[in-house]
C-alpha cells in the first residue's frame, strides 16, 4: 500500500503572526516599577539577601538572551536602569553566579482551554568540547560533555509546560513520569504523544494514571503485554491497531505527526545557544529554565494558526 499524500497547510493569521515576529525582535525592554527588586527579610539569623529572585532572574534573562558574560550583564542592566531613570542597585557578577545555583526560576505560561495535549521529546546540548567541524576535521578533544533536555509542550499554545535536565547517560523513558508530575493535578491531560523510546510499562502506566491517552508507536518487534494494568491494555490496543492498519496509517489516524512540533521547539531552544555557558550542573539547570521562560514569552506574542487545504 502506498503512503497517503501529506496535506498542505495554509496560515490563516498572517497579519497578526507577522506582527508577533516583529515584536520578537524589538529591543524595547520594560521595567515594572512595582517589581520587588530588593529581597524581603527572611527573619532568620545571618546576612540577608540583597536582591529578590525576580531581580536575579531579570539579569540572568538578559545574559541568556544576548549571550553575555556575567560582568557584561551587570553593565548592560545598569545602563538600562540609567536610561529609564531608576536608581536600583544591580547585582555584581559574583552575586549572580552564586544565586544562579539556587534560583527558583519563574516560568510563565498561559495555559490552554480544555484538556492538555502534551508532546514530549528530548535532545542533547553541549557543555564542553570542540565544535562539530573541529571534531570531524581533527577528531576533537577527548573531553566532550553533553547534557539532555526533556521537554513537554502544549500542542495548542506551543508553550513548554514541563522540563527536565539530566546528564547524557539518562534515558528518555524514565523521565516521562517526572514530566507529568510537573503538570498540576487539577489540569486535565487529554493525550501524551511521544516516540517509540517511551514504549515502556512505566510510561504507559504513568499516562494512564493521569487519565490520558498514550499516542506512542509500539516498537517494530513489540509483543502484547499482560493486560494487568490500564496502561498495558491501552498499549495492546495501540499494538493491534498499528498491525491492522499498518504503521503509516496508524500514525495518520492517531495524530502522531503532531510530535513534530516539539522537535521544532527543540530547535528554538538551541537558537539561544548551541552550548551552555555554565559549568556547574545546578547553574546549568537554571540556565535552561531561563531559556524556557524566554521562549514561552516569545510564544505568548503570537503563533501561526494553520489549516489543511488539501
Amino acid at each position: 500500500m502506498s503512503r497517503p499524500t501529506p496535506p498542505t497547510y495554509r496560515t490563516r493569521n498572517w497579519p497578526a503572526y507577522n506582527e508577533a515576529l516583529k515584536r520578537r525582535g524589538s529591543l524595547t525592554i520594560w521595567f515594572d516599577t512595582d517589581t520587588t527588586w530588593d529581597a524581603a527579610p527572611t527573619g532568620r539569623r545571618g546576612r540577608q539577601q540583597t536582591y529578590s529572585d525576580a531581580a536575579i532572574q531579570t539579569c540572568l534573562t538578559m545574559k541568556v538572551l544576548f549571550g553575555m558574560a556575567l560582568r557584561q550583564t551587570t553593565g548592560f542592566v545598569e545602563s538600562l536602569l540609567k536610561l529609564i531613570g531608576l536608581d536600583w542597585a544591580v547585582p555584581d557578577f559574583s552575586t549572580l553566579s552564586r544565586r544562579q545555583k539556587t534560583l527558583a526560576v519563574n516560568i510563565p505560561y498561559r495555559g490552554s482551554k480544555g484538556a492538555l495535549h502534551l508532546l514530549i521529546d528530548s535532545t542533547g546540548i553541549k557543555v564542553e568540547g570542540e565544535g562539530e567541524w573541529n571534531a570531524r576535521k581533527h577528531g576533537g578533544t577527548k573531553r566532550r560533555v553533553w547534557r539532555k533536555i526533556h521537554l513537554g509542550i502544549d500542542e495548542q499554545t506551543l508553550e513548554i509546560r514541563a522540563v527536565e535536565f539530566t546528564s547524557s547517560g539518562i534515558g528518555d523513558a524514565p523521565m516521562l513520569p517526572g514530566l507529568l508530575d510537573q503538570i498540576p493535578p487539577e489540569q486535565e491531560i487529554g493525550s501524551v504523544t511521544a516516540d517509540g523510546a517511551y514504549d515502556t510499562r512505566k510510561c504507559h502506566d504513568a499516562i494512564a494514571d493521569r487519565g490520558a491517552a498514550a499516542v506512542i508507536p509500539p516498537r517494530k518487534n513489540a509483543k502484547p503485554w499482560k493486560p494487568n494494568t490500564p496502561g498495558a491494555r491501552a498499549r495492546n490496543e495501540a499494538l493491534r491497531a498499528s498491525k491492522y492498519l499498518g504503521r503509516a496509517l496508524w500514525r495518520n489516524w492517531s495524530g502522531y505527526h503532531r510530535r513534530s512540533r516539539v522537535e521544532s521547539k527543540m530547535h528554538c531552544v538551541k537558537l539561544l545557544g548551541q552550548r551552555l555557558m555554565a559549568r556547574d550542573f545546578d547553574r546549568q539547570v537554571a540556565e535552561i529554565q531561563i531559556r524556557i521562560a524566554v521562549l514561552n514569552g516569545y510564544t505568548a506574542l503570537g503563533i501561526p494558526v494553520t489549516e489543511a487545504v488539501g
